[in-house]
């Protein structure tokens, strides 16, 4: 990390907040505005947070959904235990995971990936439509019909062909960025509500995406 980023960070006043609360990361404030704007999490929901690393989507879905509902939390590396969040140490690519976390079991799937940056602004696109494709398809088999996927990703000439995708699916799609989105940032979160599946042609355009990279 370098130093002026390790200063610019210190000064951003969302870090700066995530820090006093206890919130593990500033992205914390991004499904707050989401949840706030959208309603995507209710008390007693089922959710299901990808690349979830280090946690502070989780806090956020696990306060929000209540003691009844329940959050189960996905990533490659080794996350620090949140009370009241079932962790699952895998890469979202791997076609057993559906079957470790259960089919139709999720009213809300979350996606705050980010791939490995390159420097090339193409190719960061490229990777961060890839992992929203790879949370897709996981989305297909976990959640329930009427549910909700949300996705972060990268903005670029991909994106209107991947919310195409996304609409197949889902009764209403949007895109917003939220206020705590860094400055100059070109991340877009995708939401989608109303879960009913796709038609089986439509699966195909789906699970032949390529292998998400590293996270």
């Amino acid at each position: 990390m370098s130093r002026r980023f390790a200063a610019d960070r210190r000064k951003d006043p969302y870090y700066r907040a995530a820090q006093e609360e206890g919130l593990r990361s500033r992205a914390a404030f991004k499904l707050s505005y989401l949840d706030e704007r959208f309603h995507i999490l209710h008390r007693g929901g089922r959710v299901l947070d990808l690349g979830a690393a280090p946690g502070g989507w989780s806090l956020v879905a696990r306060d929000r959904v209540g003691g009844k509902g329940s959050v189960v939390a996905v990533d490659p590396r080794v996350v620090e235990p949140i009370e009241g969040v079932e962790f699952v140490r895998a890469r979202v690519g791997d076609a057993r995971l559906p079957a470790r976390l259960g089919e139709g079991t999720f009213d809300v799937v979350l996606s705050d990936m980010s791939p490995s940056i390159s420097g090339a602004y193409a190719t960061d696109h490229a990777r961060s439509v890839g992992l929203v494709r790879d949370a897709l398809t996981l989305a297909h088999a976990a959640l329930r019909k009427g549910g909700t996927f949300v996705a972060k990703v990268f903005d670029g000439d991909l994106l209107d062909p991947l919310q195409a995708e996304v609409e197949r699916s889902f009764d209403r799609v949007r895109r917003t960025k939220p206020p705590a989105s860094r400055e100059g940032s070109s991340e877009t979160y995708i939401i989608a509500r109303g879960f009913h599946g796709m038609a089986p042609d439509d699966t195909r355009s789906v699970s032949k995406a390529r292998p998400s990279p590293a996270i």
